[in-house]
């Protein structure tokens, strides 16, 4: 996202863009990990700008989205405001959100919550934004554990016709005692 820029407060990680009052805040993880990819990003990628306000480049590329409207804020904007309840019931989960192909959106989890939680997340649950399951296949409600496939739902906005194209995979990183003592490993060294 153009402009996009991040701080440390305290524990938590701080998301904003230059001149603008909203804010994101991304807790409950070691901030230490998020400046670890920061620095991989901004060496790799020259993203996540440390200048105050948005360099020339940002400054074209938000016009240019915002001439295409290759950014629906309809749909981006209430996903993230939701993003916290995509993070399933283990200790080690992700969630990666992006564009799409003709303006649609891909959120995916990693080791997510069950998928009649989500759907009533953005369907027509108490808090549902309304949206509609276009196309499912889900493997959540088995009695058995499924390491290497997932679930996919296809959620459909009626308004704009745009998709969210969800996917909910393992990746083999389900919390297991092995993983713990890596991720304890590694958060030793980081402040050593």
């Amino acid at each position: 996202m153009a402009g996009l820029r991040y701080r440390r407060e305290g524990s938590q990680i701080c998301l904003h863009r230059p001149g603008m009052p909203a804010r994101i805040m991304l807790t409950g993880f070691n901030p230490w990990w998020w400046q670890r990819i920061a620095d991989r990003l901004t060496a790799d990628y020259d993203l996540l700008q440390s200048e105050p306000d948005w360099t020339p480049v940002e400054r074209a590329a938000c016009l240019a989205t915002a001439a295409t409207s290759f950014e629906p804020a309809s749909l981006f904007s209430p996903l993230l405001r939701r993003i916290r309840a995509t993070a399933g019931p283990g200790s080690i989960n992700s969630t990666d959100a992006w564009s799409a192909i003709g303006g649609n959106f891909r959120l995916e989890t990693t080791d997510g919550p069950p998928c009649p939680d989500l759907i009533r997340l953005l369907g027509n649950g108490p808090t549902g934004l309304g949206w509609e399951v276009d196309d499912k296949s889900c493997t959540c409600l088995c009695d058995h554990t499924h390491t290497a496939v997932g679930c996919n739902i296809d959620f459909r906005e009626p308004a704009t016709g745009r998709f969210v194209y969800y996917s909910n995979t393992k990746w083999g990183r389900t919390l297991d005692d092995r993983r713990r003592q890596t991720i304890s490993e590694m958060n030793r060294a980081a402040f050593t």
